[in-house]
């Protein structure tokens, strides 16, 4: 019973990290702005983790020029970005994932 919910619970893991990989990592590698430079972006203008993830998910479940935190030449070159095909779970798993990436907080000591 305990090796079938750990094999679950690995599994599970690596698809939502297959999930970030494919449907984020993928996609800003195509872009000349490398993906921890959105985080700091929205990081600058959010501050909080909580408010962060919120702005993150709001912008990919609807994505406009307005709520970008991309300055408008990057958007007048590259444009928005289209509506995330995650699901609400899937995009909160994967901006969780983001955020520990790229989370400063555990680099200052």
């Amino acid at each position: 019973m305990v090796k079938t919910i750990f094999l679950s619970l690995l599994l599970a893991t690596t698809l939502i990290a297959d999930l970030y990989e494919q449907n984020c990592v993928k996609c800003h590698a195509k872009l000349p702005v490398s993906i921890d430079k959105y985080f700091y972006r929205y990081l600058l203008k959010y501050s909080s983790e909580k408010d962060t993830k919120e702005a993150m998910i709001n912008y990919l479940t609807n994505p406009t020029k307005q709520s970008t935190v991309m300055p408008d030449s990057f958007i007048e070159r590259f444009g928005v970005k289209q509506k995330t095909t995650l699901t609400p779970n899937e995009l909160k798993e994967v901006i969780d994932i983001y955020w520990d990436r790229y989370d400063v907080s555990k680099r200052l000591r």
